[in-house]
């Protein structure tokens, strides 16, 4: 079956929205992925930008170059190309200490669906999860693939700062947050590990379509590890490309 075409969206006189879905979607995110990869390849003419999200794909573009009709012909045709088959993704695995000072909402989230802590530890670590998207600060990424057994709404109660570092849920979405930021997720735990460094190579660690796995550590070892990432280390394990 043929995928409908995506909404083109005027966003302001030299950016367009590129709307494949309204849902947290994997085969939508693959759809916005494969088109970010296409217009890539193909260098479109007067496109200087493209950030994909979950479900569309903000195409930034000088209007004297190109008008936003012939753009949109040329996304359209790029669009309805098949979506590669999923290939090998740069899979990375994270190092977590879960729980007390650094994982305030374990036992709340535990009570909330009848689990002991271990239990939501094992199956937060044990998920395959895909990275749908970067945003809402530097190296925030987006993750889908949380197991839906320990999906949990956000708090009523935002928080004003949460650590750097942070590993939360929210709804059916998983994270990892980079620096100190306002929040309403659920924390689970934190890592080490710098998906954004300014004075690392490269800058930002993970991208759309990576793979993220977790695994727990003692909090005994975040100090050094967190040093060696501060230093520009990426202490997370890249195990596959």
């Amino acid at each position: 079956m043929t995928a409908p075409p995506p909404r083109l969206l005027p966003s302001g006189d030299a950016a367009m929205t590129v709307e494949f879905g309204r849902s947290i979607d994997p085969e939508v995110n693959r759809r916005v992925l494969a088109l970010d990869r296409n217009m890539a390849l193909e260098a479109v003419p007067g496109v200087t930008e493209t950030v994909p999200t979950y479900r569309s794909l903000l195409v930034h573009y000088d209007p004297v170059q190109v008008g936003f009709a012939e753009l949109s012909e040329k996304i359209l045709a790029l669009a309805q190309r098949p979506v590669p088959a999923a290939s090998a993704a740069r899979r990375w695995r994270v190092p977590v200490v879960y729980g007390g000072d650094y994982g305030i909402d374990l036992d709340e989230v535990a009570r909330a669906h009848d689990l002991t802590t271990d239990e939501v530890i094992a199956r937060h670590a044990g998920g395959d999860y895909r990275v749908a998207m970067i945003g809402f600060t530097p190296g925030f990424a987006y993750l889908s693939g949380l197991d839906p057994s320990i999906a949990t709404p956000r708090r009523e109660s935002p928080r004003t700062e949460t650590p750097p570092g942070t590993i939360s849920i929210g709804g059916v979405q998983a994270c990892v947050q980079c620096l100190a930021a306002p929040s309403g997720w659920h924390l689970l735990g934190r890592t080490p590990v710098r998906t954004f460094h300014p004075h690392r190579d490269p800058v930002f660690l993970m991208e759309p379509g990576d793979a993220v796995t977790f695994h727990a550590i003692p909090a005994r070892e975040f100090d050094a590890l967190d040093r060696a990432a501060a230093r520009g280390e990426t202490v997370a394990e890249l195990i596959a490309s």
